[in-house]
């Protein structure tokens, strides 16, 4: 059973930058389409970013078009959230998630079934 493992997170200061990690050690993925996901306290986990399993097609939220970008390396099992410009607004924690491709990227939560623990991502002065 495929295994997610989040790092990367830590303190930023506003206009910051972080890269988060997920990883699947021991597990070959290249199968899975990764999302990453957020929530903030009191708030719902909102999708944020994917990437499909090899033809490297993307998606995006709009609040982090422009600032954030995914990638992967299926050599390494690892998909990476470089993320730029970080504002408050971006705190939160973040999971890693994967759905098995089938042709079709999302950000919705619940076509994901294998999740991560999640890494704290806070962006404060």
């Amino acid at each position: 059973q495929l295994q997610l493992a989040e790092s990367g997170g830590g303190l930023v200061q506003p206009g910051g930058s972080l890269r988060l990690s997920c990883a699947a050690p021991g597990n070959t993925w290249t199968y899975y389409v990764i999302g990453w996901f957020r929530q903030a306290p009191g708030q719902e986990r909102e999708g944020v970013s994917c990437i499909s399993s090899t033809s490297g097609r993307t998606d995006y939220a709009d609040s982090v078009k422009g600032r954030f970008a995914i990638s992967r390396d299926n050599a390494k099992n690892t998909v990476y959230l470089q993320m730029n410009a970080l504002t408050p607004d971006d705190s939160g924690i973040y999971y890693c998630a994967a759905l098995v491709d089938l042709g079709a990227l999302s950000l919705q939560e619940h076509d994901y079934d294998t999740w991560g623990r999640g890494t704290q991502v806070t962006v404060s002065s």
